[in-house]
């Protein structure tokens, strides 16, 4: 009884807290990214008149944003608690083909997504798993599973692409219309902010990664969040995986990789999640993901190579993490 009544404390306090801020610096952090993105978009609008006002541009800058964003939206979970998942990018490979050996076995498409779906959360739970039970650090754990996944995709592929199945109307719902992933994209990212905001999922998990030890003594089983994290973060890398193939018809066991795991921790880190943990949004991850389709997209247009992206990028985490953890800082000295 003492155990959930301190559990309740918890969860008063902090909703007595957010109701007791006012909108504009409950949303500073958020407000201030969006900021960026609007006057980033203005830029290249401005340097380039076909950024925003062409079909083709904003389906590809859609393109770029939703898949960032939805595995975002699982490393902000874990990182929140801190935790990350180095193998969400090959989790993304590895789910397409799943579901393509359950069509190929007589499974009906959305079965076969179902399959693809349990597939990563398979290897969800593995991540989880490893690090709770067996104490390993989440970095260690996932950079090994990260490999292992590879190998088991590039295996059972046998290094070839495959043609993605299902119905065209099918393939339609599911990605391969020009803004089907970016309706996915909002559709999760609502379902997940009010999973974290506003259930005991999200606000024991944020009291779990601001304060492991005492979010325990208040009842918070903190283990079972972790575990149930990792499946959450593994479960999202695979359907954007899945939302991926309708999009471009086929299935590469080289896709995402490293590369869309970093973009999608980036998107967290630039949207206000410190790898630290304890606080972290899922506004924020979103906005941070525009943010870097914007820069992608715009410096394409203007004619920008590659190499500077990555310049800018870098640039950017290392100011969003100086900016997160001075910040912080900030506000523990005004708390004290």
């Amino acid at each position: 009884m003492n155990t959930v009544n301190e559990t309740s404390k918890i969860e008063a306090a902090r909703a007595a807290r957010r109701a007791g801020v006012p909108f504009v610096s409950r949303w500073a952090a958020e407000l201030r990214i969006l900021l960026v993105a609007v006057l980033l978009a203005a830029y290249f609008e401005f340097a380039n008149h076909d950024f925003l006002l062409t079909n083709a541009s904003l389906v590809n800058l859609s393109q770029f944003i939703a898949p960032v964003a939805i595995i975002a939206f699982g490393e902000i979970m874990l990182m929140i608690g801190g935790d990350i998942d180095l193998s969400a990018g090959m989790v993304f490979a590895f789910a397409p083909f799943m579901m393509v050996f359950a069509n190929e076995a007589g499974a009906p498409m959305w079965l076969a997504v179902i399959a693809g779906l349990v597939a990563s959360a398979a290897v969800g739970f593995v991540n989880g798993a490893v690090t709770v039970w067996l104490r390993l650090p989440s970095f260690v754990t996932t950079l090994g599973t990260l490999f292992l996944i590879n190998g088991i995709t590039l295996t059972v592929s046998h290094g070839t692409p495959a043609a993605t199945p299902g119905s065209p109307m099918f393939s339609e719902f599911m990605g391969a219309w020009g803004y089907s992933e970016i309706v996915w994209t909002v559709a999760i990212a609502f379902a997940m902010h009010v999973l974290l905001r506003h259930t005991r999922w999200g606000l024991h998990t944020q009291a779990a990664g601001a304060n492991a030890l005492g979010a325990s003594e208040a009842g918070i089983h903190v283990n079972r969040l972790r575990l149930g994290n990792f499946v959450l973060a593994a479960v999202l890398a695979g359907f954007t995986g899945m939302l991926e193939a309708f999009r471009i018809t086929s299935i590469d066991p080289q896709a995402g990789g490293n590369q869309i795991m970093f973009l999608a921790v980036a998107a967290a880190v630039i949207g206000g999640t410190p790898l630290t943990g304890g606080s972290g949004t899922i506004v924020g991850g979103l906005i941070g993901a525009a943010v870097l389709g914007i820069l992608n997209d715009g410096f394409t247009l203007i004619g920008i190579n590659a190499f500077t992206f990555n310049i800018i990028l870098g640039a950017a985490i290392l100011a969003a993490m100086i900016f997160n953890i001075h910040v912080g800082r900030i506000r523990r000295k005004g708390g004290s």
